[in-house]
């Protein structure tokens, strides 16, 4: 009999289109978690390229991997600046 082979699951590899974006993020949003939500932007920079995102965010890619971690706390700047580089914007809604 032969062993399975797993490999971990990654969410930045199933987020493929602005809407999965979109999708996802709102999903964790609606929990509110503040390091949930960074490690949420930071698997969406993955799935983008974080060294595009970066760039187009004007940090460095140490900063944001760091910045969008569980342990996480951007800035409102630096969060508006992640989304726009992901071509998102933030919006509310009533809850």
């Amino acid at each position: 009999m032969t062993k399975a082979k797993f490999s971990p699951f990654d969410v930045a590899d199933h987020i493929k289109t602005p809407q999965d974006v979109a999708h996802y993020l709102d999903a964790v949003l609606a929990d509110g978690d503040a390091g949930e939500i960074a490690e949420a932007l930071g698997v969406v920079a993955r799935a983008q390229g974080m060294a595009a995102i970066a760039e187009e965010s004007g940090l460095s890619r140490e900063t944001l991997y760091r910045t969008l971690s569980d342990a996480g706390n951007p800035r409102l700047e630096t969060l508006i600046g992640v989304l726009r580089a992901m071509g998102l914007r933030l919006s509310v809604a009533a809850a």
